[in-house]
């Protein structure tokens, strides 16, 4: 039996395969993006259609099969293969089902006169009904934005989409930085490891209190950590050593002190 809280050390099918049907409120992955390198901790796949497609089918379908009917899943990735694994969600979710591409966008990283520098990733979003859960964010107010009867939209806007909040955000994320480093208290020294602030705003866009999150391609273990913070419960999976201790020791504190 499936325990929450708790981190699986196994290839994240054969655990998909133990999971009960319609168990889950929130999947989000930073799935393998298919750079065909060796990060020292994993081996990335290569970013061929047929490999990509062997390996990803028959997992996202057991994410469907586990996902509630009113949840949302959320996988992460880069332009290397975002088209190959839109088309993937599109026959198993239904295209209908499609709700957004985030774009991740940032600034730091290398640069090249080859091409324009690649400074941003994909959050794709799909749900399995209309019945999602959903919690829009609003940012507060910048002082440049001219406010007018508490709206934070010049007289051209019209006051579309006015809230008292704020300005909601949107699909394009600028204002979360890509790189952590070894000054931060959040960082594990594991690598394409993503930061807490990110993974905040996804769990509490897309999930409640006491709802299941998993994640099944769990790396540093931010999203377990960030979710039980969040009053969420939590199941993690990774098929590599240091993925399963950095984050069994990542929630363990977590819980000692909630």
């Amino acid at each position: 039996m499936i325990e929450l809280n708790k981190v699986y050390h196994m290839d994240n099918l054969k655990l998909l395969n133990q999971l009960d049907n319609e168990c889950i409120d929130l999947i989000y992955c930073d799935i393998l993006y298919g750079t065909g390198r060796n990060f020292g901790e994993y081996k990335d796949i290569k970013s061929d259609k047929k490999v990509i497609n062997d390996f990803y089918i028959p997992r996202i379908k057991e994410m469907n099969r586990v996902l509630k009917d009113t949840g949302n899943i959320i996988l992460h990735m880069d332009d290397r293969i975002n088209h190959w694994i839109r088309n993937i969600c599109d026959d198993i979710f239904g295209y209908k089902n499609f709700k957004n591409e985030i774009v991740w966008g940032y600034l730091s990283g290398g640069s090249t006169r080859k091409y324009l520098p690649k400074k941003h990733e994909y959050l794709i979003w799909y749900t399995k009904s209309d019945n999602y859960t959903f919690n829009p964010i609003f940012k507060e107010y910048s002082d440049k934005v001219k406010v007018r009867n508490g709206c934070g939209f010049d007289k051209q806007a019209k006051g579309y989409g006015c809230k008292e909040e704020g300005t909601p955000i949107v699909d394009w994320w600028i204002d979360i930085e890509k790189v952590l480093n070894y000054k931060m208290s959040e960082y594990t020294g594991y690598p394409t490891q993503k930061s807490k602030q990110l993974l905040e705003r996804v769990i509490k866009l897309f999930s409640n209190e006491n709802d299941i999150i998993l994640d099944c391609f769990m790396g540093s273990g931010t999203t377990g950590e960030v979710a039980i913070q969040l009053g969420r419960r939590f199941i993690g999976c990774d098929i590599g050593d240091k993925a399963c201790e950095i984050t069994k020791s990542r929630i363990e504190k977590v819980i000692e002190n909630v």
